[in-house]
């Protein structure tokens, strides 16, 4: 038999705000849904949109940098793999649903949206705009 094989990586916007909440061992896992937007032209050559919403997870600490940095609308790049529920309902129905489990994510956008405070790989910039020169660049000297 093959060996099984999960992952997936979307970006869209995230559509409430995370929630946090803590198993009865102590670990900390964080909900939350993100919406992925997709345009394309139909048949006749129409502009047309549709939007796909996905349950996401994220334990531990990454759960806890998103809830406390992230809220409805910021934007998120999530990878992880696919996580299959089942259970029975209040009235016996048995119901499944298929989430994403995060393990690595970057916010994106500005700081007022979330931006990359706190992100699992927050960039860091240490070029200072009077460190840059007018002067052309002398390719002669670059080594590759």
């Amino acid at each position: 038999m093959a060996r099984g094989f999960s992952k997936v990586i979307i970006v869209g916007n995230i559509t409430r705000d995370p929630e946090l909440r803590s198993t009865p061992s102590g670990t900390q896992v964080c909900g939350f849904s993100v919406a992925v937007n997709r345009n394309y032209r139909d048949g006749s050559g129409e502009q047309k949109e549709n939007v796909s919403f996905f349950d996401c997870s994220a334990w531990g600490k990454s759960g806890e940098i998103i809830a406390q940095y992230a809220k409805k609308g910021s934007g998120i790049l999530v990878s992880g793999r696919l996580e299959q529920r089942s259970w029975e309902d209040k009235e016996g129905q048995k119901r499944s649903r298929v989430e994403i489990v995060v393990e690595d994510f970057n916010f994106i956008g500005g700081a007022s949206d979330g931006g990359n405070a706190g992100s699992s790989k927050a960039a860091s910039s240490d070029v200072a705009p009077d460190d840059i020169s007018d002067e052309p660049i002398d390719l002669s000297e670059i080594p590759f």
